[in-house]
């Protein structure tokens, strides 16, 4: 009995890990969901191969123990490898510069009867931006939200369509919508703010899901020349849906020079709370600075956290 049960946990342990080592010798978009999942896979595999452990003594379970201590300690170095740095919220930068605030949030587009409380809490946020992705649920309440925020783009401006949004209490000094290839339409904003004497560029993007064939990755590489093109302080949030360790986020960043904080909130799946992963980021590039990034605690119906983000831009 002992053997048998030792033989199960080391097949399961084997498949575990066997499916995130294939990333280091094929990419193939079918693993795309387990690619962001690395750290809490390969814990699992490690935990098996210790419960293995307890019913039999035997190298082929401790050879399943340091790969998934190995899978498990790589995860955490790709997490850290565009992590901003220096580390966020330096002091001289803090006091130098005047800080800002962005809301981003995917809300859902099917949560409408939770669309008057997220409507409340983007009044009241005190955001000098606010992002939404699939946003339906709360067009209905764009009039009073508008009165905040005069300026947005979205749900009627440069769309007819209501999925992603961008409000401003500023004025735009530039404005584009477009769509990042042919699965969705006009999922990409990019406008160019005046915040309190500093251009800043907004940047929001909603990505399909990385295991819809290879549609994340094509439309993170039509993305990237857009990013490179802009000039200037640029910040970047959206739903991504993978994390920054999948291998077609590492190439996304490693090609715009776009940084993340570490560690970033976990926005996904909200019954894991702060133990899930994070597939929503806010992304940015010098002069700009990431002071903090914070999970919003309360999904309000939605699928995802939204996040606060507190910024500065160095003169």
């Amino acid at each position: 009995m002992r053997h048998t049960i030792y033989c199960v946990l080391c097949v399961l342990a084997t498949l575990a890990l066997a499916i995130l080592a294939a990333r280091y010798v094929t990419d193939l978009w079918l693993l795309a969901f387990f690619e962001s999942l690395q750290t809490h896979i390969s814990l699992v595999g490690v935990a098996l191969a210790l419960l293995a452990l307890l019913f039999k003594r035997h190298w082929y379970a401790v050879f399943l123990l340091a790969v998934g201590v190995g899978l498990a300690v790589h995860s955490v170095v790709m997490l850290r490898e565009y992590a901003a740095s220096p580390p966020l919220n330096p002091p001289a930068v803090a006091n130098a510069s005047k800080s800002f605030t962005l809301l981003s949030f995917n809300i859902e587009d099917s949560n409408f009867e939770n669309g008057p409380r997220i409507a409340d809490l983007i009044v009241n946020s005190k955001a000098d931006v606010v992002e939404i992705f699939e946003a339906g649920a709360i067009q209905s309440e764009l009039k009073r939200i508008t009165k905040v925020y005069p300026n947005y783009i979205g749900c009627g401006i440069l769309t007819t369509d209501c999925d992603s949004l961008l409000l401003s209490k500023r004025p735009f000094q530039t404005q584009v919508m477009r769509s990042l290839g042919s699965l969705w339409d006009n999922r990409f904003i990019l406008a160019t703010i005046d915040m309190d004497g500093q251009p800043v560029n907004f940047a929001s993007a909603h990505l399909s899901k990385p295991y819809f064939d290879e549609f994340h990755t094509v439309e993170l590489d039509i993305l990237s020349p857009i990013l490179k093109d802009v000039q200037g302080p640029l910040i970047l949030a959206g739903d991504f849906n993978a994390s920054v360790i999948a291998p077609d986020m590492r190439d996304f960043l490693g090609d715009t020079g776009l940084h993340h904080a570490f560690p970033e909130p976990a926005t996904w799946p909200i019954m894991a709370g702060a133990y899930g992963i994070a597939i929503d980021h806010v992304f940015a590039r010098a002069p700009l600075r990431l002071q903090s990034v914070q999970q919003i605690p309360d999904a309000m119906g939605s699928n995802h956290f939204g996040l606060i983000t507190e910024f500065s831009v160095s003169n």
